[in-house]
């Protein structure tokens, strides 16, 4: 399986189940951050009809196009279904942020051979790791 840096190093587009329009709530900071740092964010709520700029999708079933990963937002006990709703698109990777969990999505995932990540925040990795995504403009990449 590969570490959270290389996930996000070859991740291209980010699907984001739970996506918040709500400018307070880190559902909504943290995929603007990735998004500001050169990654399309895809945002995942059956209430938005746009956020980041971005067309919202109601499922992950719903959006006509692949994604390289789902990063999910959601309460550990929406994680699992949303580990399915992942797999069942082809998704290659899910990602669940800090405080969420999924023992049961988890062992899916590894049974799929689907990489996996959880209670980890994806804006602290790329952080850490001083990651750009590949939207960002090559003078501005490290």
């Amino acid at each position: 399986m590969r570490s959270a840096a290389q996930i996000l190093r070859e991740s291209a587009t980010i699907a984001v189940v739970g996506a918040s329009r709500d400018r307070s709530k880190t559902a909504h900071a943290v995929p603007l951050q990735i998004q500001r740092h050169g990654w399309r964010i895809v945002p995942v709520n059956p209430f938005a009809e746009q956020i980041f700029g971005e067309r919202a999708y109601r499922t992950l079933a719903d959006i006509p196009f692949p994604v390289d990963m789902v990063n999910v937002f959601r309460p550990s006990a929406d994680a699992t279904q949303v580990v399915k709703d992942a797999l069942a698109i082809g998704a290659p990777a899910i990602w669940l942020q800090q405080d969420i969990y999924s023992p049961e999505g988890r062992a899916l995932a590894a049974e799929a051979g689907v990489d996996f990540l959880e209670n980890t925040c994806i804006a602290v990795v790329r952080a850490v790791h001083a990651i750009t995504g590949p939207g960002t403009p090559a003078a501005d990449r490290g």
